[in-house]
């Protein structure tokens, strides 16, 4: 019987990090994920006996340099190794480009971007050695189709998009793939910003006819890591009910 992987979840503590990394455990595999702060969720699965020797939890503010290269660091120490790194965590901050403070812009850009590129390329250099990998960032649909009060956030995720199919020109022929996965609006609190009028629009538009459930996007990220999606990379997989078809 092969070893379990070890798979890596950014900001995994609520939201659509808690239905990855439950995807994952659930499916037997070694999951590392990070948030700044803990929560039930990542709490439940440290003391659950049936997930508590195959999980692995670190409060880490990503958009520190050195918290990523401890959290990075922490993994290996824990599991000796990285099979899968999913890009999940990320910060929005809504309002008039024109009205949005400094600190806004930075928290966006620190997070999403930069965050993700530094735990990226720490990991890469693992992956690089075992001459295997899966990395799967997600981005958003608001990064293809825009959506207003979004700017920074929009041009964060569509930079992921853009670094998905540059890195995985270079990783491709070391036997890892690199992949996004850009979900709709999902039924988290990411949308707790919109109103219900928003929300109606949103769905009317939607030929699936509803908000998305964090367990859409999950299913798609377990697609990319599992075996079947091996010749799939440089992608960007779309994950919103037909909203952008």
């Amino acid at each position: 019987m092969s070893e379990p992987r070890v798979v890596v979840v950014t900001g995994g503590s609520r939201g659509l990090g808690v239905a990855i990394v439950r995807s994952f455990l659930d499916d037997g595999d070694r999951v590392a994920t990070c948030s700044r702060s803990a929560t039930a969720h990542t709490d439940g699965w440290a003391s659950d006996p049936a997930t508590a020797d195959r999980f692995h939890f670190a409060a880490a503010d990503l958009s520190d340099r050195q918290a990523c290269r401890a959290f990075v660091r922490g993994v290996i120490e824990r599991f000796g190794r990285i099979d899968v790194l999913v890009n999940n965590a990320g910060v929005a901050r809504d309002g008039v480009l024109g009205l949005t403070q400094d600190d806004d812009v930075d928290a966006v850009i620190d997070l999403n971007l930069k965050g993700t590129i530094e735990t990226t390329r720490l990991v890469s250099r693992r992956m690089l050695r075992q001459g295997s990998g899966r990395i799967i960032n997600i981005s958003s649909v608001v990064g293809r189709s825009g959506y207003r009060g979004l700017s920074v956030y929009g041009a964060t995720k569509a930079a992921l998009d853009g670094f998905t199919r540059a890195l995985a020109r270079e990783l491709g022929s070391r036997g890892i793939t690199v992949n996004s996965v850009a979900p709709g609006y999902l039924r988290t609190e990411m949308t707790h910003g919109l109103d219900e009028g928003d929300l109606g629009q949103i769905v009317r538009r939607t030929p699936a006819g509803r908000l998305g459930e964090p367990e859409d996007v999950a299913a798609a990220v377990r697609f990319l890591a599992s075996p079947e999606a091996a010749f799939i990379t440089g992608h960007v997989l779309v994950v919103d009910g037909g909203l952008t078809s």
